[in-house]
């Protein structure tokens, strides 16, 4: 998404100058056009500090790996090559001189050629059932976008009767259908398509200022205090909502899959939405406490934004074929992802029932069933054209999947090598960290600061694997300190570049960067908080933890 460089990426389609990122329709409010953010331009010094972080990478990269290599540490050798190479890895997806993904795979070729280990054990985990539950997921949200259902669900919410007529419950509203989209759609896809509704009604609350004279006619609507709060909430909600479910973004399934890999135990769909379902309205509460009241709207009571978005739904006319089918696909798979935990609740988790069930419904090849009706429910038989087609699907975001099954190859590699144990022996050593709250407090907010500078993806792809064998070290659970930096590693409030959510409401020149660096600061804090303070309850209470 010259460019503006994001260098994060947390969703299924990031807006990445080097994996092509999601461009935000142009946009007209009141005679002004927006451009698309990939038509923003970086500022002079942006552009010096872009261009020196992506060189610095080209050398620093192979230089960290081989002076770590070299060093007199007195590991294993097979533990300190493994660790030379993850180091290279991680400067690679800072600096970004090649895309995320690549970075991922150079790190897994070099983990063969060096011979770490032979490479059917290191390839193993690209099998892994998360990577087809990124898949199918992947494919139900696109074909929700394709076919407007999510734009349909905005609509019908912010229709609700009296939610037009007051500035508050507009922003509340675009929250929550914010949060609840993109528990299952890309957090990007969701603010980029939302975005042009938010400004449409801004468009709207500046013509009604204007006219009431409460500011002068060539005032720029995309100052007011309104603009800002709607935009904030658009991007800081998606990053809330996306922790909801397992696939609401893709550090949840990583992080998952690591404490899955390293542990034995599995987290359920159900389980991981119980254990996340408190701390999100948590936060949720927080951003409109604190967004409204950093930047009250200029008028509470608006006329026309009703009209607005009524006219927005006659547009779309009667729900089609392809949005029936839709639902259908997207229902079957969020039936049969908690079947399990009913059937659990019924018959007990020791059931054999529930052994059956919990084996068969497995979420990856439940996912792909639900992708695989899009294929099959015809929108057109005669022509015997489906929901989806393959061209379709080919447009989900592939590089995330591929890191995704670095991360995990990196996660195995670590348990496999020994060298997990020993980054986990060192570090409890070092920091003297030995309850379970403190490795929590630690993994939130490592993986916060991490996730401020890198990618969310892998935010999660670094910090979790330190945080299990650390746990371990100390000989606490390390369920509870996973999830939560799982959690941890999707919290990234305060600069444009710290989300593509962020980026996007930036790009819109709504949101000043002053404020945003404010109330993400606020919001960066107060997340951790509440990951801190609601994780270790409720894993308890959905039986994660025990």
């Amino acid at each position: 998404m010259a460019s503006v460089s994001m260098p994060r990426t947390s969703d299924p389609t990031p807006p990445n100058s080097s994996s092509g990122r999601t461009d935000v329709e142009k946009v007209l409010l009141g005679g002004k056009t927006f451009r698309s953010l990939s038509e923003q331009r970086l500022s002079p010094a942006e552009e010096r500090f872009e261009k020196g972080r992506q060189t610095a990478g080209w050398f620093l990269a192979p230089l960290v790996s081989v002076v770590f290599a070299l060093l007199p540490l007195g590991l294993d050798s097979t533990q300190q090559t493994l660790a030379a190479v993850l180091l290279g890895v991680i400067v690679l997806w800072i600096c970004e001189p090649v895309p995320i993904p690549i970075g991922g795979l150079i790190g897994v070729s070099a983990i063969i050629l060096l011979g770490v280990a032979p490479s059917d054990e290191v390839l193993a985990p690209f099998g892994s059932t998360t990577v087809f539950t990124f898949i199918g997921a992947f494919i139900l949200a696109q074909a929700m976008l394709k076919h407007g259902v999510a734009q349909r669900i905005a609509f019908l919410v912010l229709g609700l009767p009296g939610v037009g007529k007051s500035t508050f419950r507009i922003i509340l509203a675009f929250g929550g259908v914010t949060c609840l989209l993109s528990a299952f759609v890309s957090n990007t896809a969701t603010v980029a398509m939302l975005m042009p509704t938010a400004l449409g009604i801004l468009a709207v609350v500046g013509r009604l200022m204007q006219d009431r004279g409460v500011v002068k006619s060539d005032f720029d609507p995309m100052r007011l205090r309104v603009g800002t709060a709607l935009m904030l909430m658009l991007a800081y909600s998606a990053s809330v909502g996306g922790l909801l479910t397992p696939v609401g973004a893709p550090p949840n399934l990583i992080g998952r899959g690591l404490i899955e890999e390293a542990t034995g135990e599995r987290i359920s769909f159900a389980q991981w939405t119980g254990t996340a379902v408190p701390m999100c309205l948590a936060m949720f509460v927080v951003l409109a406490v604190i967004l409204l009241l950093i930047n009250r709207p200029e008028v509470r009571h608006i006329d026309g934004v009703e009209e607005f978005i009524r006219e927005r739904r006659r547009e779309q006319g009667r729900m089609s074929r392809a949005e029936i089918n839709t639902v259908i696909a997207f229902g079957v798979t969020v039936t049969l992802w908690l079947v399990p935990a009913v059937v659990g609740l019924v018959a007990g988790s020791e059931s054999a029932a529930y052994a059956l069930v919990d084996d068969r419904l497995n979420e990856g090849v439940v996912a792909v069933i639900g992708a695989a009706l899009l294929f099959i429910l015809p929108v057109n038989w005669t022509r015997r054209e489906a929901t989806m087609s393959w061209s379709d699907a080919t447009k989900i975001d592939w590089g995330t999947i591929i890191l995704f099954g670095t991360g995990i190859i990196f996660g195995a590699m670590l348990q496999a090598t020994g060298l997990a144990e020993t980054i986990g022996n060192a570090a409890f050593g070092g920091l003297g960290i030995g309850s379970s709250l403190a490795i929590t407090a630690f993994g939130v907010f490592l993986a916060i600061l991490v996730s401020e500078t890198t990618s969310n993806t892998a935010s999660a792809a670094v910090v979790v694997p330190i945080i299990i064998p650390l746990a371990a070290a100390a000989g606490v659970d390390p369920m509870i300190p996973a999830i939560a930096a799982t959690f941890g590693a999707s919290f990234g409030f305060m600069l444009p570049v710290s989300t593509p959510q962020n980026a996007i409401v930036y790009g819109s020149g709504c949101v000043p960067i002053t404020k945003m660096i404010r109330s993400g600061l606020c919001f960066d804090i107060l997340g951790a908080l509440a990951i801190i303070a609601c994780v270790p309850v409720m894993a308890t209470l959905t039986g994660i933890a025990g």
